[in-house]
């Protein structure tokens, strides 16, 4: 159990955690919780300079997908477990499998195609093409 003084602590470290395990940055996590939760509250739960509420939490948690809210309120102990769908098993199978040059390319080739939904991404674009390549 967390002593009550490292609380905000504590909640800080596993929601940036969390984030940081999804490759996200504070405005992208504020964006999946639909407006719920902005980037400036996101940095300040992060910092443990403001108190993360249970319907922030939920939020959070839903954006995240595989954390609890009580997880990242620090009222389940438990490490969040991963969940992943046939599909997930079967690229991180494939992935395990290869080679150091196959796993670049793999990851080259995820990159590439995840960009594609994102804004502002020809740079992005240029990098994975030239990984692919080279």
């Amino acid at each position: 159990m967390v002593e009550r003084g490292q609380l905000n602590a504590a909640i800080a470290e596993r929601l940036r955690a969390a984030r940081e395990a999804h490759g996200l940055n504070q405005k992208q996590l504020a964006a999946l919780t639909g407006g719920q939760v902005d980037n400036v509250q996101i940095s300040d739960y992060e910092q443990g300079l403001r108190r993360l509420s249970v319907e922030s939490a939920v939020s959070l948690a839903e954006a995240l997908g595989d954390v609890t809210a009580a997880y990242l309120l620090c009222l389940d102990e438990d490490q969040p477990k991963l969940v992943l769908a046939e599909t997930e098993e079967r690229l991180l199978e494939t992935y395990r499998a290869t080679d150091a040059r196959g796993q670049d390319v793999v990851l080259a080739v995820a990159e590439y195609v995840a960009l594609g939904s994102m804004e502002d991404t020809t740079r992005r674009k240029r990098r994975a093409r030239a990984k692919l390549r080279g």
